[in-house]
């Protein structure tokens, strides 16, 4: 498996995971299990590509095998663009409703 998939799969699965961290920690950005989990996987990827491409000893060893930080920074990446994300379309979502 290429590390690149492996490295996205990591940044979505944290990613998920801040997302319904960020919903349950603010109920009034919460978009539900299932909108706290799909935006939570997108903005997870985001994060950890982005973080990715500013440090990118996060992409692993050269060899292409992942070393323990290459890990821990995308799960890092991952889980903080989840919670971000989640938390700012939750914003904007409960903004347009009271319009």
């Amino acid at each position: 498996m290429d590390s690149t998939i492996i490295n996205l799969i990591i940044q979505a699965v944290a990613g998920a995971i801040g997302g319904n961290a960020a919903g349950s920690a603010m109920k009034n950005a919460s978009l539900g299990g299932a909108g706290n989990t799909i935006a939570g996987a997108i903005g997870g990827v985001g994060g950890g590509q982005l973080l990715t491409a500013l440090i990118p000893m996060l992409q692993g060893a050269a060899g292409g095998g992942l070393d323990i930080g290459a890990i821990i920074g995308q799960v890092v990446g991952g889980g903080v663009g989840g919670a971000i994300l989640t938390a700012i379309v939750g914003m904007i979502k409960n903004s347009m409703a009271k319009a």
